[in-house]
């Protein structure tokens, strides 16, 4: 008579944990590259100024917030909003990416490159879990289809889905965690970031059933969310845009004030990054009642123009900041509970 013998753990194959998932670093590296050159040409661009490690680095960092978003948004490469089922589904689709971040940080594959390139860079620069759990915080909060209802709610919503990217690309760049006040400033950087981004996509935002204005600016204006953007609107619209980006071009000045502890061609990037992500803004701004009439582009041209501009204040590295004393902190911002 034979008895069964239980599974033992000598008969189950371990994966061993490695930085990457066991892929390797060339193949990552270029993976991350195609991301962000599909993805975001402004910040391509601008990320070609950084000495090779920290370019390298960047890319993987960007290559998991673009997957991030497309998984979060069910959509491709930043491409249009795909269906976004029930709050079930939306919430089902966050919690992968938690998970996947779980297990990059675990030293575990992901069968994804964006999580394992994310898992690899976090392991070279001592990102944590709960740095990469803000981020999925602003993921969690579209989800639910979370929307501001004041100033602070929208500046909330800024830090959990760029400004804490920009802590992360701070820890990339070397800043140590004792550093507090450039940590700020890198926060900041991706809040003007996100600011930028709002003026720009209205009108692409409230097609997909979003709105990141706060409701308190729009009921100033007599102006219902969800009606916001429609085309006989745009006249009001646009005069709230004076106050959305005078609030982006606060931040980006506060955040030239962090560039100062940087190494020259970090500095470089980042204020050539600042400059062009500010000039969406103020297009925006410029165009009025027009400036969703078909979406706002840096061309080629003026990048470069801008590239160059940041060169020589890269070199005289002598930011004034904004005219306003700063009195906030990245801790201001967060956490959302619950996310």
């Amino acid at each position: 008579m034979t008895t069964e013998r239980p599974l033992t753990t000598r008969h189950m194959r371990h994966t061993l944990a490695r930085a990457g998932g066991g892929r390797e670093r060339t193949s990552l590296v270029a993976e991350s590259l195609d991301a962000i050159e599909k993805g975001s040409h402004s910040f391509s661009t601008a990320s070609k100024l950084f000495d090779r490690t920290t370019r390298e680095r960047a890319w993987l960092l960007y290559a998991w917030c673009r997957r991030c978003d497309d998984i979060a948004d069910n959509q491709d490469k930043g491409g249009p909003l795909g269906a976004q089922g029930d709050l079930k589904s939306a919430e089902d689709r966050v919690q992968a990416i938690r998970v996947l971040t779980r297990r990059a940080f675990e030293q575990q594959p992901t069968a994804d490159p964006a999580f394992d390139g994310f898992g690899l860079v976090a392991d070279e620069c001592g990102l944590t879990m709960e740095m990469a759990g803000d981020v999925i915080g602003g993921f969690g909060m579209d989800a639910t289809g979370w929307r501001p209802r004041t100033e602070s709610d929208m500046l909330r919503y800024c830090y959990h889905v760029a400004g804490a990217v920009g802590i992360m690309m701070a820890k990339i760049m070397g800043v140590p965690e004792s550093d507090g006040e450039t940590l700020d400033r890198a926060c900041d950087l991706g809040i003007a970031f996100q600011i930028a981004n709002i003026a720009r996509d209205i009108v692409e935002d409230a097609d997909g059933g979003r709105c990141y204005l706060p409701a308190e600016w729009l009921a100033e204006k007599g102006l219902d969310t969800g009606e916001h953007a429609l085309e006989e609107n745009r006249f009001i619209l646009a005069s709230l845009m004076p106050r959305l980006v005078a609030m982006m071009e606060k931040y980006e000045a506060a955040a030239k004030l962090g560039t100062r502890q940087l190494a020259f061609r970090q500095r470089w990037a980042i204020l050539s990054a600042a400059r062009i992500y500010g000039a969406i803004g103020r297009k925006v701004l410029n165009r009025g009642q027009l400036a969703w009439d078909r979406r706002v582009v840096v061309p080629r041209h003026e990048k470069l123009g801008h590239v160059t501009a940041a060169f020589f204040e890269a070199m005289a590295n002598s930011p004034s900041g904004p005219k306003e004393p700063i009195l906030w902190s990245r801790h201001d911002y967060r956490p959302v509970a619950g996310w």
